[in-house]
């Protein structure tokens, strides 16, 4: 495994964070513990989740991801390990978590007991905002409207002060972000910088061979800043393991069971995929390296969060940290990529 550190702190962490969102939905109990024992074992010390996991959200199910990796970190060595967390946003479908979705304190408090209850711990090492309050560009939207009647108040330096305190309670030792835009990014660090709080360490958003809206403009913010890029969806929900092309749809696969997950499934996507693998053969390897090995190596990716049903699918991820990918094979990547940029915002 490789290692580096969450930026402006002495937190070692390991270049490949494991995902867990199946956890409770695709994936039993057993399996999580599996999969979290496997990954350990493979030098992995990073471990993502949220209140709102499993994917998709439903209230049936709601917690359950915490759950069960509360169930195994109560028998670890918990100093070991760095634990992230993520709180919901505003948004209507998900007021079975709670009914003031919002950073209100109240909220926030809220939120974060609940996950250290069922994560069985005292404290988190990164609490992440799942999304922003506001209205903006995320999750696959485009072209931002801006909405004069928006009813949001800017609340930034509020919702600082209280992720503030938890640093200084003990309760978490930093805070990050997660689908938010340059501007936001750069709010939060103006806001903690006037004000004297916690600064924001990370930004979790969408980054891939077919999401590379990242390096428009918040690659520049999270460099020159310092702030670290931790990569979710670097495989596009499977598309990039191949699996999807030539009309296939594997039975337990994601976007069979959830077809409703198409933003990565669109006709550029495809074609993209396509000529990827065919580089990839060229290059002799299989096309998950290629595209994780991507992730891996760019200059402001932290960690690239990885996520697997099977052992199989999570050992051929992880094997991905030691994929060394050359200035020219880079360089024709981004020729390819030329053909549709960012077709799966």
């Amino acid at each position: 495994m490789k290692y580096t550190t969450l930026p402006n702190t002495n937190i070692k962490v390991s270049k490949i964070c494991l995902g867990t969102m199946t956890f409770g939905q695709q994936n039993t109990e057993q399996e999580a513990h599996e999969q979290l024992n496997y990954a350990v074992e493979k030098g992995i010390n990073f471990i993502d989740t949220a209140e709102m996991y499993p994917i998709p959200g439903r209230k049936e199910t709601q917690g359950s991801t915490e759950r069960f990796i509360g169930s195994w970190l109560k028998d670890q060595k918990r100093e070991d390990l760095i634990v992230a967390s993520k709180v919901v946003g505003p948004n209507d479908y998900f007021k079975y978590i709670r009914e003031n979705l919002g950073f209100s304190k109240e909220v926030l408090q809220d939120a974060l007991e609940k996950s250290l209850n069922r994560l069985q711990t005292d404290y988190l090492d990164l609490y992440q905002l799942h999304w922003p309050e506001r209205n903006t560009n995320f999750f696959g939207k485009r072209n931002y409207v801006h909405d004069a009647n928006e009813k949001w108040e800017d609340n930034f330096k509020e919702v600082i002060e209280v992720l503030d305190g938890f640093v200084k309670d003990g309760k978490i030792r930093h805070y990050g972000v997660s689908n938010e835009t340059s501007w936001g990014l750069m709010r939060h660090l103006e806001e903690s910088k006037h004000h004297h709080l916690s600064r924001c360490k990370t930004i979790q958003n969408p980054y891939s061979l077919l999401n590379r809206t990242f390096e428009i403009n918040l690659a520049e913010v999270a460099q020159r800043e310092n702030v670290g890029l931790l990569a979710y969806s670097p495989l596009g929900f499977g598309m990039l393991s191949g699996k999807y092309l030539n009309g296939k749809m594997p039975e337990g696969s994601r976007l069979k069971l959830f077809s409703n997950y198409s933003r990565y499934s669109n006709k550029q996507s495809y074609l993209l995929t396509e000529k990827y693998l065919k580089f990839a053969n060229e290059l002799n390897i299989s096309l998950v390296h290629l595209a994780l090995a991507f992730v891996n190596q760019r200059p402001f990716t932290t960690a690239t969060i990885i996520g697997a049903t099977t052992l199989a699918q999570l050992k051929e991820n992880i094997s991905s940290i030691d994929v060394e990918l050359s200035k020219d094979t880079l360089e024709k990547i981004d020729k390819i990529q030329e053909l549709q940029p960012n077709p799966a915002p």
